[in-house]
């Protein structure tokens, strides 16, 4: 049994392999049918052929009907601008996280949706927060982040709904846990144009957070600020929260949102 299982991974793993080669082919030769392809490969043309049906389902590769040809597909693309938008904020978004953590002194975050969760791409400390924690690469529940909450609140409603359906769970016991309670304070989120947690992860921590744009207007990601409650009391949230919309609006309009 663990033979069978071991040479099915192995398996996997060069089905994987393949499959990357071919795209790899298709980006250097622009087109190649399938007989190009399984010589190169050394593979039976079978194979490859099974190998482009799979990559044609994920939109990867594409068929030239007239020729028989395959090429990169459109997939390809959504894939390269994902990444780019990343790229591209995280470069954009340093300039305006540094001067935000150093006008505030606390630490500001930039954060991404990662299919359940906010993942952190960039972040600035300020100088009150120097013993303040690492959130870089850290990936942060939905639910109980301000981060998080703007993402999820500006998620198209199916996607929305398919989140809130799962057991959200309690870090402190301020976390909102209760689906119908945490799609109005969302609602709420949209109409304000931030997020706010106030010991929701973790106890003694306040954070706000705003929207990022991209020039569509589709919401990319997530700029807060966060520190301890009692600098980031709820006179100042006010405050920091205004500061944090307009980071917000600057960034969306270097991510070419507003021309």
């Amino acid at each position: 049994m663990a033979h069978a299982q071991k040479q099915q991974s192995a398996g996997a793993v060069q089905s994987v392999d393949r499959a990357v080669s071919v795209l790899e082919i298709l980006a250097r030769d622009g087109e190649a049918g399938v007989t190009e392809i399984a010589t190169e490969l050394e593979v039976h043309k079978s194979t490859a052929f099974r190998l482009l049906g799979v990559l044609e389902q994920h939109g990867l590769v594409a068929q030239a009907k007239d020729r028989g040809k395959y090429y990169l597909g459109a997939g390809v693309l959504r894939l390269a601008g994902a990444a780019a938008v990343r790229l591209d904020i995280s470069q954009e978004g340093v300039p305006i996280c540094r001067e935000v953590a150093d006008e505030l002194g606390e630490t500001v975050n930039l954060a991404v949706l990662d299919e359940d969760a906010a993942v952190n791409i960039m972040q600035a400390r300020g100088t009150a927060s120097v013993a303040a924690q690492n959130w870089l690469g850290r990936r942060t529940p939905l639910h109980a982040t301000s981060s998080g909450k703007v993402l999820l609140a500006h998620l198209p409603p199916a996607a929305r709904a398919s989140l809130l359906a799962r057991p959200l769970p309690r870090f402190t016991e301020r976390t909102v846990t209760d689906a119908e309670t945490l799609r109005a304070e969302l609602d709420r989120v949209v109409e304000r144009g931030h997020g706010v947690t106030v010991e929701e992860l973790e106890p003694g921590l306040a954070a706000v957070a705003a929207p990022v744009r991209a020039h569509d207007g589709e919401v990319i990601a997530a700029i807060s600020v966060s520190g301890p409650v009692y600098r980031l009391n709820r006179d100042r949230l006010t405050e920091v929260a205004r500061r944090m919309v307009a980071a917000g609006t600057e960034l969306s309009r270097r991510m070419g949102y507003g021309f």
